[in-house]
């Protein structure tokens, strides 16, 4: 793509502003009432494809001097980048007619940057990235132009499933299980390529059958472990990306991809918000926590998984992420998404060092969806009125089970009047048992978040033993038990051994036991847990923070209240002393959304060690 300024047919302007004037949604947009959410296609066309090819503008003019927010892009650590640049420049080329002046020049740069990353390193994502690129053009009739044969035929090699599975096995290398399904992707669009059969795929997509049924059986979702019970953003994504490789390649899904899809879209609608705030806990969530939901529900959609009524809510909370993706994870003054700075917190997964492949496939997951919505019969149209009456028809409370036997896992998830509150039993695995984001504790947007790979005691008891071992009731779930009565909901269960914290896997140690009770009821939250040492052990010391974002704190013993936000009065018993203050600048306290203002930070110690010794917080929000 020849992206400068062009001088003919619109001469002088820049491809943002050609986007605007040929949509003609602009002056639409201009023109609606502020309270108003914009149809999709338009926040798409109008706010978020203008900044990406304004990025795209850079990169062609710079190449590999590239920098944005003074972060240097082709630092040799993103390894997916050259397939997200080449998805970036396509979902804009592939937009063009056949007529159309621009093209010819158009791709003539795709051919240099195609040639200018083909050595790069492109592993897994990427690989997926640039062959659907590739097969877009291909598909156009556009591929023979756009990329010279010498580094086609390097990209044959290099775009493989193979370089992270073993061929013999068809086991994944060194890849979390959710790599499954990128792996299948590229062997399906090599084999709409031309490059290879579909039996690749087909053993790809046996693989993922397996481990649904292996590791989750009848319910249906995908752990990201090999049986060690973690189910995250990833576990509910799943389904909806292999459905889209399906639909993407030319093929119906499965039966049970289909039933898989149709679980998840139960979890997703659960999370609707009227701001566009996505998925709530686990790792890379922000922004794709946001279109996990999107990504999830349009592939329930185009597969007429929805009722039309869960349609119309699925198109309207679209909307909603898009406009929230464009008022607040877009940064004007740098061009950029911004998952990093002001407050902002990502997991090293996501570092700034990928700053331009975020704002590429986030784009890209935004066009794609779009698309899907129009030819669905939905563009240029401003979502339904009935919005609260939708959410008003969703269960209020939703059990949502991953797995069942040695250990339980599974999702709690009720809904306050517009707000979710989630109790994610989840917490196994190594690599992310000692992250509060996978903490067995309850998240809501916009009042209860934990930190991305933080470790501070979020709402969960930290015991250090004379020895000192520190232990944390985690990871070792067994008798999971939820009851509900109106409009109160218990969830409780045992842990026989806690999990001794400083390794990277959970390691489960028999010195303590304990019995975990939460009460989610209106407005209030309680937690109760009750511990039992084995005999002769000593707890020297408990810790337990709260992290918040409301403010005007005020302390009275083991009991805090606040002036300010959801949250209103935290209440400690079992506790000696409890300290609230300003975060300040301290990293454990900053979120996927921005740094919280309060922490609470509580200690003490059984006054009896020889017996069990309880430890209760109760939190009441509004």
């Amino acid at each position: 793509m020849h992206l400068t300024p062009v001088t003919s047919v619109a001469h002088g302007v820049s491809i943002a502003a050609l986007i605007l004037l040929g949509s003609g949604l602009a002056a639409h947009a201009a023109e609606a009432p502020a309270a108003a959410i914009p149809p999709y296609d338009v926040t798409v066309r109008d706010r978020i494809q203008p900044q990406t090819e304004q990025l795209l503008l850079k990169l062609v003019k710079d190449g590999r001097k590239l920098e944005l927010d003074g972060t240097p892009v082709f630092n040799g650590s993103d390894k997916f980048l050259p397939g997200k640049i080449a998805m970036g420049l396509v979902d804009f080329l592939i937009t063009l007619p056949d007529n159309d002046p621009r093209l010819p020049a158009y791709l003539a740069d795709f051919r240099k940057i195609a040639k200018l990353t083909a050595d790069d390193a492109n592993d897994s994502w990427g690989a997926y990235y640039y062959l659907s690129a590739l097969n877009k053009l291909r598909e156009a009739g556009r591929l023979k132009d756009a990329v010279d044969p010498l580094t086609l035929a390097k990209l044959r090699v290099r775009l493989d499933w193979r370089m992270f599975v073993d061929v013999d096995t068809y086991q994944l290398i060194d890849h979390p299980n959710n790599y499954y399904c990128v792996a299948f992707a590229i062997a399906r669009l090599r084999a709409r390529m031309g490059w290879e059969d579909g039996a690749p795929a087909e053993k790809l997509y046996a693989k993922i059958a397996e481990h649904y049924d292996l590791y989750s059986g009848q319910y249906g979702f995908a752990d990201e472990t090999d049986g060690d019970g973690r189910f995250d953003r990833y576990s509910v994504l799943l389904a909806g990306e292999i459905a889209q490789r399906f639909i993407e390649t030319g093929g119906k899904p499965p039966q049970q991809v289909l039933t898989w899809l149709r679980k998840s879209a139960d979890v997703m609608l659960m999370r609707l918000d009227a701001q566009g705030q996505g998925f709530e806990y686990g790792r890379s969530i922000g922004p794709y926590g946001e279109t996990a939901i999107i990504e999830v529900l349009t592939a329930a959609a185009v597969l007429d998984l929805l009722t039309p009524r869960e349609k119309d809510l699925a198109y309207a909370y679209s909307a909603r992420a898009a406009q929230r993706y464009a008022a607040f994870w877009q940064d004007p003054k740098t061009g950029s998404v911004n998952l990093w700075d002001g407050g902002r917190r990502t997991d090293d997964y996501r570092g700034k060092f990928r700053i331009l492949g975020e704002n590429l496939s986030l784009a890209h997951q935004y066009a794609y969806t779009s698309a899907h919505w129009t030819r669905m019969g939905y563009g240029g149209k401003a979502p339904a009125n009935d919005w609260a009456e939708g959410l008003a028809s969703l269960p209020r409370r939703q059990v949502t089970w991953f797995q069942r036997g040695d250990y339980d896992r599974l999702l709690v998830s009720v809904r306050d009047g517009a707000r979710l509150v989630s109790l994610p039993v989840i917490n196994g695995g190594e690599s992310q048992h000692m992250h509060n984001p996978y903490f067995p504790i309850p998240f809501s947007p916009g009042m209860l978040a934990a930190s991305p790979d933080g470790v501070a005691p979020f709402l969960t008891p930290r015991l250090t033993l004379e020895d000192g071992s520190a232990l944390m009731p985690l990871a070792y779930f067994k008798d999971a038990r939820v009851e509900a009565k109106g409009a109160r909901t218990t969830v409780s269960w045992r842990q026989d051994e806690l999990d001794r914290m400083g390794e990277r896997a959970p390691v489960a140690d028999k010195r303590v036991s304990v019995k975990t009770t939460y009460v989610l009821e209106p407005g209030r939250i309680t937690r109760t847990d009750v511990f039992t040492p084995a005999a002769g052990v000593k707890v020297k010391d408990i810790e337990l923070q709260l992290g918040s974002f409301s403010g005007g704190a005020k302390q009275a013993g083991a009991v805090t209240t606040f002036a300010d936000g959801a949250v209103r009065r935290f209440a400690v018993e079992g506790l000696k002393s409890c300290q609230s203050g300003p975060v300040g600048q301290d990293k454990e306290y900053r979120t996927a959304t921005g740094a919280m203002t309060t922490k609470v930070v509580c200690h003490g110690a059984p006054t009896d060690p020889a017996t069990p010794f309880k430890i209760t917080w109760r939190l009441d929000y509004r």
